[in-house]
């Protein structure tokens, strides 16, 4: 499974939010992960349930998958990928690196 996935940087991230650009963030995370943190906006659909929600994503939209450091993440980008969801990208470092990177008040665990 090491054919490239698309990452994006927190600060590429960042830089999109900021600029209003229609991106949906998908955080794969447990609920019980989600209530510690999670990045404003966020759709929480656990990795394990994603087949079960993928016929409700959008397929015409930027998708910026995140987990806690990015190891799941790039699970759900890639079955994205094979389910024609071209524009799905991992969140580099998960929340993990965007708490530490862009938004210190987040709590990081």
């Amino acid at each position: 499974m090491q054919n490239e996935l698309p990452e994006i940087s927190p600060q590429e991230l960042k830089q999109k939010l900021e600029s209003e650009t229609s991106v949906l963030l998908l955080d794969v995370r447990e609920q019980s992960e989600y209530d510690i943190v999670h990045l404003e906006d966020a759709r929480l659909i656990p990795l394990n349930t994603l087949p079960h929600h993928v016929d409700s994503l959008p397929s015409d939209q930027e998708i910026v998958v995140y987990c806690h450091h990015g190891q799941r993440s790039l699970y759900a980008v890639a079955y994205l990928q094979q389910n024609g969801f071209t524009d799905a990208k991992n969140l580099i470092g998960g929340i993990d690196q965007w708490a530490a990177e862009i938004d210190s008040t987040l709590p990081r665990y």
